[in-house]
Order: structure tokens, then sequence, then C-alpha cells
């Protein structure tokens, strides 16, 4: 699980590149009780909550899922989520998903922050404006 992402080199072809969206810490959300269960654990332990709205046909996703990893491998005293918005269209309109990838920053469940796009100085600064927030930096 540690790989965030891998490439089959075998045809030399960029489009064949296979991404891992799940490794590091990431949890991926498979159902909405799955979901429900995760947001539980986390209020449970006082962890803040990172849910990546993605596709895997997302171009922008695909560049930004080693780096979600590698945060979540950084900030063990955050949860990761990850959710795929055609496996979950239902559950993923219900949160008004717009564009992927979508983040929102939930603390006891509730929204905190949220942001939209492949940006990671952005997502880097949203997390460790979280962090300080609740003078937790995960070490």
């Amino acid at each position: 699980m540690g790989h965030c992402f891998s490439k089959d080199k075998s045809d030399g072809s960029d489009s064949e590149q296979a991404v891992e969206f799940v490794g590091g810490n990431v949890h991926r959300v498979t159902s909405k009780e799955d979901w429900d269960q995760k947001l539980s654990e986390a209020k449970r332990d006082g962890k803040i909550v990172i849910a990546n709205f993605s596709a895997t046909w997302c171009g922008p996703c695909r560049m930004l899922a080693p780096f979600y990893c590698e945060l979540s491998e950084k900030h063990p005293s955050l949860m990761f989520l990850l959710i795929d918005v055609d496996e979950l269209t239902d559950f993923s309109t219900s949160w008004d998903i717009k564009a992927t990838p979508t983040f929102f920053f939930l603390k006891d469940g509730q929204q905190i922050d949220k942001l939209v796009g492949a940006n990671k100085p952005e997502l880097q600064k949203k997390l460790t404006a979280v962090l300080d927030s609740v003078g937790n930096h995960g070490k």
C-alpha cells in the first residue's frame, strides 16, 4: 500500500499510465455506511478528515493522487478519504460536487474548509491552516 502510483512502461506510452489512487494512509470509501463509519472513527479519535472526491478518468486527479498519498503519510493525525464520484454518484451529488478533484476538510463531521481543483500549493496551505487551527502537526 505504500506505493501511490505505478507506470506500465511495457509499450512506452504514457497514455497507459496506471495510477494508484489509494496508498499511504488514504482510505477508500465504497459506501455511505463506510463514510459514516470513517467519520465516527475520526470523531472518536479527534481527527480532522480530508475527503477527496475524485475520478479515475480525471487527469488532474491522477496527477494529484501521489501527492495526496504523500500527505497522508506525513500527517497520520488526519484521516484521508477517497471517494470515487462514479462509484458513489448519489452520495457525491449530495455533497454538491461540480468538479473533480474536490477536497472537503471536516471536523466532527462538519465542513471547515473546501478546495476545488488540483492545486498542490493551495491544498498544502489549507492542510497547514487546518493543522494550525487544532495545534497538531501529526508528529
